[in-house]
């Protein structure tokens, strides 16, 4: 199990970005948090199995058909989720 931390930049808030990610998510299995950031950036912390999180990052890469991503940062986290599910914060 793996935990990563994840920016996304480019056209991702006020287009139902976090609603799709915990979509997505929760249909991957994976736990974890979505939230908006104060600089327009759109924050996710995913946590679980090594194919669940490249699928969710390939997906993070474009997002919903109504964001526009531009860049995504991916920062490996040295921790274990401790929460079950997926949600949506902030």
């Amino acid at each position: 199990m793996k935990t990563y931390r994840v920016h996304i930049e480019g056209c991702v808030q006020g287009v139902g970005f976090r609603y799709y990610t915990q979509e997505k998510a929760l249909q991957l299995e994976i736990q974890g948090w979505v939230r908006n950031c104060s600089d327009g950036t759109v924050e996710t912390l995913i946590y679980g199995r090594e194919n669940q999180l490249n699928a969710m990052l390939e997906w993070l890469k474009h997002g919903p058909s109504s964001a526009k991503v531009s860049q995504i940062h991916i920062q490996p986290i040295n921790t274990e989720q401790t929460s079950s599910g997926f949600t949506i914060t902030g």
